[in-house]
Parts: C-alpha cells; sequence; structure tokens
C-alpha cells in the first residue's frame, strides 16, 4: 500500500465508522476535537512496540482494536520505542518494514472508530525506564535534533489523518526537570511536527513523570497528559520495578499513611484534580493518559480506589487509558491471586473490572 493509498483507505475507514451506529462511545458523541477541548476518550494501552524485543516486534492485532470498540470505548494510546524502526545505530536511519506496522495500526483505529494517540515512550535521548540511552535528550544537540527528526517524519507521514482519528503523545512522562528545559525540548518538538502538519492535534505529558501540569506550555496550543497512579502505595504495591513497595504495608482504600495523613476521594480532587482544571483554565485539554494498579494490590482495593478516580474524571470531564489492555494492570489476562475470571475467547477476564470500567 502506497502513501496516497493509505491515507484513501484511512479516509474511508474513519467515515465507515463515523456512520456506524453505537460503534463506540466516542464515536456516538462526534465531539469536535482541539487541543482546548479533549473529548472523553476512554481506553487502554497497547503494548506492541513498547520495548524493542530481540528478533522484531509484531505488528498490532486487529483483535485488540475490534475489542476496545466491542466494549463500548474509543481510544488506544500507543507507547513506542523508536528503536523498534531505527538503526540503534544511525538514530536518522528509519526502517520501512517496521513503520508500516504503525501505518497498520492508524488504519485499524479508523476502521473501528477507536482513537489512535501515538507516543514515544523511549525517544531519542530519553525513556523513563533503563537502559538509559547513550545521549540525553535534554541537553545534547543530536538527541534533541534526532528526535525532532522522528516526530517531523511521523507528521508528514499521517498528514491529512484527521484529528478525531490520530494525536501524538510527544514524550513519555518527563522527570523532575526544570520546566524552563521541558519547554524549550517540547517547542522544538512541536515546531518539526507543524512544519510537516500545522493541524495535528499535539499532546505533551506533565513533568514530575506525568504528574504536574505544565503552565509554561499553556500558550502552545497543546494539550496534556496527566496520570492516575497515585496513591503509588496502591497502583504499585509490590511491583518489582518500584524500589522498597515489597516492604509497604498492603494497602486499603482509603489508605492511611502514617498518623495525620489519610488519601481518600476528596485528596484526590484537592491534589490531583484541581491543579489541572486551573491548566484547563487557561485553555489547555486534558486527558489522563496511563492509570491502573498492579496485580499485587487486593482487588477489591483497586476496584474501590478506581470507582473513585473514575468518578474524579467523569465529573471533570476528562478521559482516560488504563495501562493496559492484557496484563499485570489489565482487564485480560492480569494474574491476579484474589479474582475468579471469566473465561473470554482464549483469555481470562476480569469482568468485575471491565464493568466498572464500561460505567466510567
Amino acid at each position: 500500500m502506497n502513501r496516497r493509498q493509505f491515507i484513501q483507505t484511512a479516509g474511508a475507514f474513519t467515515i465507515a465508522a463515523a456512520s456506524a451506529p453505537g460503534l463506540s462511545l466516542g464515536a456516538a458523541e462526534k465531539e469536535t476535537v482541539t487541543a482546548r477541548h479533549l473529548p472523553r476518550w476512554r481506553g487502554f494501552n497497547l503494548l506492541a512496540k513498547f520495548v524493542k524485543r530481540p528478533g522484531g516486534n509484531p505488528p498490532f492485532r486487529e483483535a485488540d482494536f475490534a475489542l476496545v470498540a466491542e466494549w463500548g470505548f474509543d481510544f488506544t494510546r500507543l507507547p513506542l520505542s523508536y528503536l523498534c524502526w531505527t538503526d540503534p545505530n544511525d538514530w536518522l536511519k528509519l526502517r520501512e518494514e517496521e513503520l508500516k506496522h504503525l501505518d497498520e495500526a492508524v488504519a485499524l483505529g479508523g476502521k473501528h472508530g477507536v482513537h489512535v494517540n501515538l507516543n514515544l515512550h523511549r525517544a531519542p535521548g530519553y525513556c523513563v525506564n533503563p537502559p538509559k540511552e547513550r545521549l540525553d535528550l535534554w541537553k545534547d544537540e543530536e538527541a534533541l535534533a534526532a528526535c525532532a527528526f522522528h516526530w517531523g517524519h511521523l507528521a508528514k507521514r499521517y498528514h491529512g489523518i484527521p484529528n478525531e482519528r490520530l494525536s501524538f503523545d510527544l514524550l513519555n512522562e518527563p522527570s523532575d526537570l526544570p520546566e524552563e528545559t521541558y519547554v524549550r525540548v517540547v517547542k522544538r518538538l512541536v515546531e518539526s511536527i507543524r512544519a510537516e502538519d500545522p493541524q495535528r492535534l499535539i499532546i505533551a505529558d506533565g513533568l514530575r513523570w506525568g504528574n504536574a501540569p505544565v503552565n509554561g506550555l499553556a500558550g502552545l496550543g497543546i494539550a496534556q497528559s496527566t496520570r492516575g497512579y497515585e496513591p503509588v502505595q496502591i497502583s504499585h504495591y509490590k511491583a518489582s520495578w518500584m524500589h522498597g513497595s515489597d516492604t509497604w504495608p498492603e494497602p486499603t482504600w482509603p489508605l492511611k499513611l502514617g498518623e495525620n495523613r489519610t488519601v481518600d476521594k476528596e485528596t484526590l480532587a484537592k491534589e490531583r484534580i484541581q491543579p489541572w482544571k486551573q491548566l484547563e483554565q487557561k485553555g489547555v485539554g486534558v486527558h489522563v493518559g496511563e492509570w491502573g494498579a498492579f496485580n499485587r494490590t487486593p482487588h477489591k482495593v483497586v476496584l474501590a480506589w478506581m470507582r473513585d478516580c473514575l468518578a474524579l474524571w467523569k465529573e471533570a470531564g476528562w478521559g482516560w487509558a488504563l495501562w493496559n489492555l492484557q496484563g499485570g494492570f489489565g482487564v485480560l489476562d492480569s494474574q491476579r491471586g484474589d479474582v475468579e475470571y471469566e473465561e473470554f475467547r482464549g483469555h481470562k477476564l476480569d469482568q468485575q473490572m471491565l464493568d466498572l470500567l464500561r460505567q466510567g
């Protein structure tokens, strides 16, 4: 399929999806998509290109997009490692056979009425997860130029796909950086994208690993993505990659932390909703790009906490994307020890969690 055929096919999928009755909650609402006003997109992170696998990564599965739509959701965030389509010795040399997998994912989103959000989880010069990149995106011009090149290529590649179907999420979870450093990098990436596609919907993650709104980006005409992992004593209890989490006491909800602090729904509203609502008042759309709880947290605690999070985001008018669809945070094959799973097309389905998500 050449570029023109791809654009035409994706456009045809979009028309079909928009006209299909009851295809998904988001498709039915037909909201205008702008960086100032994001639809309340709800869905899942899909991880086929999350990390580079030895021997190559498989393409995204159409069954996942179809299932997201079948369940009434309308959003997929695709966390991507640039190494999946890049020569590790030459960051400007791209492998077309791997990039075609992204083309297919964008087209599948259009076919099934599911928005596709492309995110550089590992970008040239930065990833929140190990191993560390050989250059530093925040300091090295070579890394920043390479990152801008990748986003410029993707913008050119998908020029003409409407924002209702596709958006770009620049960098996953920037750390505790000076705001001016992050703003400088984001501006460079936005310029690269807009040079190829001035109308593309762009989203930037908040600082402090996605948790802090970035007021310095408010005038740039882009949206921002927050996280839903607070308190981490619930979301990351006994997670192997979270240092010390194996020593935390078994969590409850509400969560008591020491003698003088309890985290509950009211606490989350004050500390996790209000700062982002203030950003929203400056004309910045907000979406919860990741959230969920690892499979070691007691299921009843997870569901109680999730119910309050969903209620807060629904009241705020924000959408969300669970990490993940299938796996330790998800509704399929999560391997929790205290769930009575239902058999579902060869998978183990957490029906209680799915029912809760569909209400949110």
